[in-house]
């Protein structure tokens, strides 16, 4: 939470969180990223004191992925990076944390003000 009461805006990669764990994800893309959306819902930000909100960006084939009380689920319109970028621009005055392991969308949220995490913050 920033001092003004804003919490964290936690923004997941969900492609990138998802694949991080070799489990057969890749066999049904949609409900790999429902398991990651429950578990956010259910875990929030582990070690995290303060209310998050958390923004799941989800793209290609797991569009159709619904939001959970806790998790909004925000479908990408093309590349999932890109527009995890302008979720991050959109918010300049806000507490940022981009979960990912991307090197490069690392670095363009980085130069955006936003601090970042890779996938075992979320996974546990």
């Amino acid at each position: 939470m920033d001092d003004d009461g804003t919490p964290l805006l936690v923004i997941v990669d969900g492609a990138n969180v998802v694949g991080s764990v070799p489990d057969g994800w890749w066999r049904d893309r949609p409900a790999a990223a429902r398991r990651l959306r429950d578990h956010l819902a259910a875990n929030g930000l582990p070690g995290h004191p303060g209310p998050v909100e958390i923004v799941l960006v989800v793209e290609g084939a797991s569009r159709d992925v619904e939001p959970v009380p806790g998790v909004h689920v925000d479908p990408a319109p093309a590349d999932g990076d890109d527009h995890i970028v302008t979720l991050v621009a959109a918010a300049p005055t806000r507490p940022r944390l981009v979960v990912t392991a991307d090197r490069e969308l690392r670095r363009r949220v980085t130069e955006l003000g936003a601090r970042v995490a890779g996938p075992r913050t979320v996974r546990g």
